[in-house]
């Protein structure tokens, strides 16, 4: 009689090997992620952000903390960070322990005190490190510490986490200012094992939405309609004067809207010490100002036959097109900053490609309107009133 195959327990073995290979990246959440070390804790929770987890265990009779921090790099020759803020909620202060690979390719952990955004330099924490080491493997690297807590008996404290792309000369380089990146901050209740992102993460995010919201409505589609109306409308007589009504709420409306973000902006900037988007920055406060002396020109603005329209005229539609461009340039930088989902950034493309087929088949019907207009009075007899009108006309073009 033939022996048994031996299929059924290769299979078996094969899936025992591959479960012992798979990486805590790979795990669906953090509980069913095992250590090559053995290690043991007592809670664990998957991070909102950075594709990170937190194991932990607690000795209340010690004033110990044994973690294991688990987060891919941003890149391979990256690092990644775990830290506790003993006086905020951000990075500024907080005692970190970061591990990376050296200059021999061996996983290592430092310390560093966080007291600026600036450059970063091997220091002491507020805590003991009792000890600290780092594994990497499959794209992931693990932090595993026992710390004593700086204050005895608090159960609750501010944690913070990173991942940076690269290190020089055995240094950690600054990480990404992206969203994810700046939120990944939150508080632990070492009893209870929970840990939820700071409330003012939330809030900020939201204030953020809100700010790019009210400038791409304002700046990015309400301001370029306006000009497309005043453009365009005030060719044909028989939109006179509505076109210039609508003309008049478009931009006024965009200059509300625009200064409610503009406001909003401001705001986030004073609480993001040491974050700057300079150019973005920049653009907006340049397009308060344009845009603020722009709406002067209502209240400036001569009749058609004054000696000074024409003047008008040149400092009117040139403010007007340099906010036009700025708009839509600091509306882009402004998505790159957020960066939501691709849908939005892409929708916003359409509705300017549309926008620019509808001005060019404008510009089209108005110059061919202007051309006709030209040719039916070159047969009627000179008049300088006229013919100074027309001149007007087509500059306004």
């Amino acid at each position: 009689m033939a022996s048994s195959s031996p299929k059924p327990l290769l299979l078996i073995l094969s899936a025992i090997l591959v479960s012992l290979l798979i990486s805590p990246s790979q795990s669906a959440n953090c509980s069913s992620q095992t250590f090559t070390n053995n290690k043991l804790y007592t809670h664990c929770n998957d991070l909102p952000s950075l594709n990170s987890y937190l194991h932990y265990s607690y000795d209340s009779a010690q004033s110990t903390l044994s973690v294991a921090f688990i987060a891919p790099p941003a890149k391979p020759n990256g690092w990644v960070a775990w830290a506790i803020n003993p006086t905020g909620t951000g990075m500024v202060g907080a005692q970190s322990l970061i591990a990376f690979r050296d200059s021999t390719g061996v996983m290592t952990v430092k310390t560093y005190d966080i007291t600026s955004y600036g450059p970063i330099h091997e220091s002491n924490v507020s805590f003991s490190v009792k000890e600290a080491t780092a594994e990497y493997s499959g794209g992931v690297m693990q932090l595993f510490a026992t710390v004593v807590l700086p204050e005895k008996g608090k159960t609750t404290l501010n944690h913070v986490w990173q991942v940076g792309s690269s290190v020089t000369n055995g240094v950690p380089d600054k990480h990404d200012f992206l969203p994810a990146n700046l939120n990944s901050k939150g508080t632990l209740d070492l009893l209870s094992g929970e840990s939820n992102s700071a409330a003012s993460s939330d809030s900020r995010t939201k204030r953020k939405n809100i700010h790019g919201i009210l400038n791409a409505v304002s700046w990015g589609i309400m301001f370029p309609v306006g000009i497309i109306i005043a453009r365009y409308l005030r060719t044909f007589p028989s939109a006179d004067p509505v076109w210039f009504y609508l003309h008049v709420f478009c931009q006024l409306s965009a200059y509300v809207i625009g200064v409610a973000g503009w406001g909003t902006g401001l705001q986030l900037g004073s609480e993001s010490k040491g974050i700057q988007y300079t150019y973005h920055r920049y653009i907006g406060i340049a397009l308060f100002a344009l845009a603020t002396v722009q709406i002067f020109a209502l209240f400036l603005r001569p009749q058609k036959d004054h000696k000074y329209r024409f003047y008008w005229n040149i400092y009117h539609h040139g403010l007007g097109y340099a906010i036009l461009v700025l708009s839509i340039v600091n509306v882009f930088k402004g998505l790159d900053i957020l960066s939501p989902a691709k849908k939005w950034k892409s929708a916003y493309i359409i509705l300017l490609i549309v926008l620019g087929v509808i001005a060019v088949l404008l510009e089209a019907i108005t110059w061919l309107v202007v051309l006709r207009r030209k040719s039916s009075k070159s047969t009627k007899p000179y008049n300088g009133f006229s013919d100074g009108q027309e001149r007007e006309q087509t500059l306004s073009l």
